[in-house]
């Protein structure tokens, strides 16, 4: 069994390592060292151009190595290939950690103290209780009920909004276009974790950001083009919504004139909200190989038609 891994290079090390360590059968290569590309079965990649995927006709599955696809082109992709992203505890861990730290953040005003610092102004603000504040997700994935399992721990009121309707316990459910703007209405807290498609490209905007509550904050660690840039800044500059923590941005990094770099209720990160893990991931890439192997079904398999 012959991989290749085109993809994080710093990673490309830990790896080689594990797949020297527990599956000295597999020639596992890495980019650019891939030898002969026409001898390569099975790809793990970020992207995987045309180009590349033309030399090498005996591929017989591309892992990607993050937990989102909207970087690969399906259309690139010939349709017997299986597309297979990647779903681990470190991404899962990390994206819980990122969004408890931010909703945290809202909850107890530590911006405002952070302002408050630098005029050295000393004034407590009231501390409502977790129970007081409603955050939505949007998007209950994997991660999504990852990340509202743990919220629910601090106490919050809780709901989810998906494109299909999922229970979970102590969480208020909606689907569909119909159930949005009863969703959005009761978020004091919105957070994106929807997969990137034609459907939700540009949710974020105008019209979406008039049914939340006066006042309310957004978290977007989804995809930057889910964003409206400019609908976010008009709703921050009117007072519609408070603050806005961004992990991900369109394009990315954005340019230094982007206005978001100096919006005082924007909190930028660099798309580092979740990262995928080499030591959690590599054992279940592997596990996926063998099961491959043995002829049982993939885990994490793409529906193209759905677009993740």
């Amino acid at each position: 069994m012959r991989i290749l891994y085109r993809s994080d290079a710093p990673r490309a090390a830990a790896w080689a390592r594990y797949f020297a360590e527990h599956a000295p059968d597999i020639d596992f290569r890495v980019w650019p060292d891939a030898g002969k590309l026409d001898e390569i079965e099975y790809l793990i990649a970020w992207q995987a151009p045309r180009e590349l995927l033309a030399a090498m006709p005996r591929v017989k599955v591309l892992f990607s190595s993050g937990a989102g696809i909207d970087h690969v082109d399906f259309s690139a992709v010939p349709a017997h290939i299986p597309i297979v992203r990647m779903v681990e505890p470190g991404i899962i861990n990390g994206m819980v950690e990122y969004v408890s730290l931010a909703v945290l953040a809202l909850h107890r005003d530590f911006f405002d103290y952070v302002a408050a610092k630098a005029a050295r102004t000393w004034n407590a603000l009231e501390v409502p209780p977790a129970s007081a504040r409603t955050i939505g997700v949007m998007g209950m994935g994997v991660l999504g009920r990852a990340v509202l399992e743990r919220l629910a721990t601090y106490g919050f009121r809780l709901r989810g909004w998906n494109r299909s309707l999922r229970h979970m316990k102590g969480v208020e459910s909606f689907a569909g276009a119909e159930q949005l703007q009863p969703f959005l209405e009761g978020c004091d807290v919105l957070i994106c974790l929807l997969p990137l498609t034609p459907a939700t490209k540009g949710i974020l905007n105008r019209e979406l950001f008039a049914a939340l509550p006066s006042g309310a904050a957004l978290i977007n660690v989804g995809r930057g083009p889910h964003l409206v840039d400019t609908d976010l800044i008009d709703a921050l500059d009117s007072g519609r919504l408070s603050r806005a923590i961004l992990d991900v941005t369109d394009p990315e990094p954005l340019a230094p004139e982007h206005p978001f770099w100096t919006h005082p209720r924007v909190f930028l990160t660099p798309h580092v909200a979740s990262m995928t893990q080499p030591e959690t991931a590599a054992p279940i890439l592997l596990e996926n190989l063998r099961r491959h192997q043995r002829g049982e079904q993939l885990l994490g398999v793409v529906d193209r038609s759905r677009g993740y």
